[in-house]
């Protein structure tokens, strides 16, 4: 089959920084689909794995963690879906990535496509859907109930993928109040667009922007991005017993600064059920199907801004400089090989 890896980690700069390769089919464990990708969007997982984790000697290693597809055969234990089945998915990071014409995945993590997407639409979603998910309802707790509650959440870095939908979600699923940050004026008008009732810049202290739009503190924080850069604002801009989500990845981070006003910290990962096989894996399945729902109901809408088209070296590589500058709005999509 067609598939675009790496053998060993160089700047995105090089010509052999990913490469069009051919490969064996995938092998098909029992809970798995084999499944046809039609299309497939570009994450920050995708740049941090190809920078830091170098394949073994020889070995040829695919990204990929973002599909919608056909199913075209299924596992002996497999009983969700059926060949012919359009899915989507996020995929398992210790497991082959799909950029790639076939990919395995455990159906416990697939969920069928919206009807009313076509696949590069429904790409751009299921990673950043999880993860925004996850975030806001697994580790900050917030209510789903669209009742308005008094409560603010600040998103910080809400233009980019995970924003882009955690905006939608807190919008339309919570009573929150919800302030997202972003710094140039195409991407705070995207933020506003998403649903944010407000916008605030994250290139001034956070906590001066709440105050200048009438807001003294908010009771939850979801940092996506320098969260290292961030944190004492955010600190600041967080009421006494609030809460702290974040994605990225700081190299330190002292909390001792969260005690005195008893903030809790969460760290989301959203590849922690499917990396260690726990119990309730499957609540990714049932969250897709939900997302799927709701974005045939005009609820949520997909967040793809960007199409490179074919799912090839060259197009992947530029899809990652664009990342690799933190420029990106949305998400980018790729089709066909």
């Amino acid at each position: 089959m067609k598939a675009v890896a790496y053998y060993q980690s160089l700047p995105i700069s090089h010509p052999e920084a990913l490469q069009d390769v051919q490969l064996p089919d995938p092998a098909v464990g029992e809970h798995d689909l084999l499944v046809e990708v039609r299309a497939i969007s570009v994450n920050p997982v995708d740049v941090k794995v190809r920078a830091h984790m170098a394949p073994e000697a020889g070995q040829a290693k695919v990204l990929g963690w973002d599909v919608a597809g056909v199913v075209r055969a299924v596992g002996g234990k497999a009983s969700l879906f059926r060949p012919g089945d359009r899915v989507w998915y996020a995929g398992a990071l210790h497991r082959p990535g799909a950029n790639s014409e076939l990919h395995a995945v455990d159906e416990r993590i697939v969920g069928r496509m919206p009807d009313s997407l076509d696949f590069e639409t429904a790409a751009a979603l299921p990673l950043t859907a999880i993860t925004a998910w996850e975030l806001l309802f697994d580790r900050l707790q917030v209510l789903a109930n669209s009742q308005p509650s008094g409560k603010r959440l600040l998103v910080v870095g809400a233009a980019g993928g995970v924003g882009s939908i955690l905006v939608q979600l807190a919008r339309r699923l919570t009573g929150l109040t919800v302030i997202g940050t972003a710094s140039r004026p195409e991407t705070q008008a995207w933020v506003k667009e998403l649903g944010a009732h407000h916008v605030i810049d994250h290139h001034q202290p956070l906590s001066q922007e709440l105050k200048r739009i009438g807001i003294e503190q908010v009771e939850y924080v979801a940092s996506l991005n320098q969260t290292d850069q961030h944190f004492d604002e955010i600190v600041a801009a967080l009421a006494p017993q609030g809460k702290l989500a974040l994605i990225d990845d700081p190299a330190t981070l002292d909390a001792r600064p969260l005690k005195t006003k008893s903030i809790s910290l969460h760290w989301e990962f959203m590849y922690t059920r499917s990396m260690f096989a726990t119990d309730d894996r499957i609540e990714q399945h049932r969250l897709l199907t939900e997302l799927a729902k709701l974005v045939d109901a005009g609820i949520v809408a997909s967040t793809a801004t960007e199409r490179f088209g074919a799912i090839n070296a060259a197009n992947l590589k530029r899809a990652h400089a664009l990342l690799e500058s933190n420029a990106a709005r949305g998400k980018i999509v790729l089709s066909g090989f």
